[in-house]
């Protein structure tokens, strides 16, 4: 039995994201929609694991806004639900996300917002507890997977109270981080999943007459919430002490741990906030009252700290108040970090360095190794194929445009063929762009996922504005980058069932593209493909190509379940010259350099059989050394 589903009383293992995901379960949601970003991926993964068992709807969106879009929609019809999206996915949704605001809802609606403190998969750490202020949605934030799990379900209950939305704020060591939780209550037997829309055109049509007045009710609503709620959105633990410490989210544990290794425990006042937007006014009036010195523990900015001061000038105190002068403004939190920060500002304690409270010192260090993609990956013969194509084309000094995703490590040599990476969908637009202002050719390197999210409007601008750029859809049939999940192109829902396959050439053909769809297995075949199509390109046509084969984790795991025997390849020393030119225009990590003589070896655990060292040796020095299975090719 997943343990999702496990019965009340009983304590299960959960990862943050799962423990965000029975929450909602036990709050009664019927329907769930998102659209796969780490670290907020697991939270629709596993509701749509359980999704047939309970009979709810949960989906895989093209994208946040759609996402968003739907499980709204639910809310407004007075059935629970629930959208996660990573931190920058929010950026997708933050047009509905203001409107969500002034509109309100009829059922309980969370929005989780899974942010990434140190850039661990994104290409920036906002913060998103800053769309609160903004969209005057509250913001809570758990400290660890129990929280997870208790928040999720306080969030609900705050926004059924109020008929508001409310941001469930996450971060990445939350999300992934495993916690024993003891279940409070059983699912429910049967949740509420069809709603009644009821007319009501002053509220849910948001014209400027409507919304003047719908202003007015949420600056009340954002009032009432500021200053009725306090359990258990904040916690005074030890009052009446003149120092005091105010934590949120992860930066509480830290802190708790922090004072537990300086033996300050008792020697400070904390408030533990577990809504830091807005903050509950009174328990933070209270601390601030009898406070001297004031210490603001948070991830990323100084969100509550702001707040904080505000207060403390509106009630005309003397307290001595302080943030980031001790806590860093960027990258992840740890404890070291925290317990110095506390040495600083309490010098009760001294700093130290990290060995010695604790630390697992390896002997020796283990070295750095920067991502690369994994052996047989289609996306290195992809690339391979069209910068050897555009040479035997003579199209020089090409300009590719990159996208968000696995196939982002071609920024990589010996590929560089990622020149810029900004956002979803970002490779076509900026592509079209520069096709306006510069007079190289340009490729704009896009995954089939991210076609489907943000890529779409890219190519239909890029034809409607007479742009010249050449769309390339790296289609490996599902959204690998976070995990495997479904797709438009994938013709298998969120659940698993069938439903009707989209694929990226039929809509580039409807729009005017010239589409060339290639199998990056076939290198030599490929290239050809690719040589006349870039003499079209030269002529004036629109083109655009999809490189289509299957992710290779994918392939390798169908091969192991089917007992298929993929190639795998060997070098021959006698015929090789020790040229490295499969090592240096493929860059696959099952390649290695003999260090004597320094001649290449493929490592045969590692190799996936996609055969580009093979199309590459100039020497025939690679060949098969394991005879596959017939037919394994279906497999990609």
């Amino acid at each position: 039995m997943h343990p999702v589903l496990a019965r009340k009383g009983e304590t299960v293992l959960l990862m943050g994201n799962e423990a965000v995901a029975r929450g909602a379960l036990e709050s009664g949601i019927c329907l769930a929609a998102a659209y796969p970003g780490t670290p907020s991926t697991e939270i629709v993964e596993t509701l749509s694991e359980v999704a047939k068992d309970l009979k709810i709807w949960v989906e895989w969106s093209v994208n946040e806004k759609v996402a968003f879009e739907t499980a709204y929609a639910a809310a407004i019809s007075g059935v629970k639900s629930l959208t996660a999206m990573k931190h920058v996915g929010l950026n997708v949704a933050a047009d509905i996300l203001m409107s969500s605001a002034y509109a309100g809802v009829k059922a309980g609606f969370v929005i989780v917002s899974a942010d990434d403190p140190g850039h661990h998969s994104s290409q920036n750490e906002q913060d998103n507890r800053w769309y609160g202020f903004i969209s005057h949605i509250p913001v809570v934030e758990p400290s660890s997977p129990r929280e997870a799990y208790c928040f999720t379900k306080e969030s609900f209950k705050l926004s059924e109270k109020y008929g508001h939305p409310v941001i469930l704020r996450t971060t990445t060591r939350l999300s992934h981080t495993r916690q024993p939780v003891t279940l409070e209550e059983d699912l429910p037997a049967s949740p509420v999943c069809k709603g009644v829309f009821e007319k009501a055109i002053d509220r849910w049509v948001l014209v400027p007459g409507h919304a003047k007045k719908l202003k007015i009710k949420l600056l009340e609503i954002w009032k009432k919430i500021q200053y009725d709620t306090s359990e258990p959105f904040a916690k005074i633990i030890n009052p009446g002490m003149k120092d005091v410490i105010i934590a949120s989210g992860i930066a509480y544990s830290h802190v708790e741990e922090a004072l537990r290794i300086a033996g300050l425990e008792s020697k400070v006042t904390i408030l533990k906030v577990n809504m830091p937007v807005p903050v509950p006014r009174k328990p933070v009036e209270e601390v601030l009252r009898s406070a001297e010195r004031v210490l603001i523990v948070e991830e990323l900015d100084p969100v509550v700290e702001k707040q904080v001061k505000s207060i403390s000038k509106e009630l005309g105190l003397a307290c001595e108040i302080y943030g980031k002068e001790y806590i860093p403004e960027n990258d992840e939190l740890s404890l070291q970090v925290v317990y110095n920060g506390i040495c600083r500002f309490s010098g009760k304690c001294d700093p130290v360095v990290w060995e010695s409270i604790g630390e697992l010192k390896l002997e020796p260090p283990i070295p750095p190794r920067p991502p690369v993609l994994c052996p047989g990956c289609p996306h290195r013969s992809s690339y391979y194929i069209v910068k050897t194509a555009l040479n035997k084309a003579g199209v020089r000094k090409v300009i590719f445009t990159g996208d968000i995703g696995c196939y982002t490590l071609g920024f990589q040599k010996p590929f560089e063929t990622q020149m810029t990476s900004f956002e979803m969908g970002g490779a076509i637009g900026v592509a079209h762009g520069l096709s306006k202002v510069v007079d190289e050719a340009i490729v704009a390197v896009v995954g089939d996922s991210t076609f489907y999210h943000a890529g779409i409007p890219g190519v239909i601008n890029l034809v409607f504005n007479k742009g010249r750029a050449i769309p390339m859809i790296l289609d490996n049939s599902v959204t690998a980058m976070t995990g495997h999940q479904p797709h438009p192109g994938t013709g298998v829902t969120a659940v698993g069932e069938p439903t009707v396959r989209i694929l990226p050439e039929d809509i580039l053909r409807a729009i005017g593209f010239e589409t060339f769809v290639i199998n990056p297995l076939k290198v030599k075949d490929s290239i050809s493909v690719l040589a006349k199509a870039l003499e079209e390109f030269k002529d004036g046509k629109n083109i655009a190509i999809i490189s289509r084969a299957r992710c290779a984790l994918e392939v390798l795991r169908d091969a192991r379940k089917t007992k298929t025997v993929l190639p795998v390849y060997k070098v021959d020393p006698g015929k090789c010259t020790g040229c490295l030119a499969c090592v240096n225009l493929s860059a696959c990590p099952a390649l290695v350099v003999e260090p004597y003589s320094r001649k290449p070896v493929i490592i045969e655990e590692l190799c996936a059989g996609c055969g580009l060292c093979a199309s590459i040796c100039p020497f025939n020095a690679i060949s098969v050394a394991k005879t596959p299975t017939q037919d394994w090719e279906k497999l990609w």
